[in-house]
């Protein structure tokens, strides 16, 4: 499993190092540090400390692909979302 924290979102609560801590500790009063590749043996603490978190700071492996599926595809760029091609002066392929 990984985990991806924001630490600009992470206000320091430390509900994850009480729910998991193997994989979250504090260094100091509100420096987080934390494990970015857990075991699957620990996805039951893990999910606990994601839910646990107060400002949703935590994200998981689901949630990583997920939003890295909607970003979309490198062949994309140059359209204007609307699915036609833009015009040949903003062509980024040329």
């Amino acid at each position: 499993m990984r985990l991806v924290v924001d630490l600009n979102r992470c206000q320091g609560y430390a509900q994850c190092v009480f729910l998991a801590p193997d994989v979250f500790s504090l260094k100091g009063e509100e420096a987080l540090r934390y494990t970015p590749y857990v075991d699957d043996a620990r996805r039951e603490q893990v999910a606990a400390a994601v839910a646990a978190c107060p400002v949703q700071a935590i994200l998981t492996d689901d949630v990583i692909d997920d939003a890295m599926d909607d970003v979309g595809d490198v062949d994309d760029v140059g359209d204007d979302m609307t699915g036609d091609p833009l015009p040949a002066a903003f062509d980024v392929h040329h």
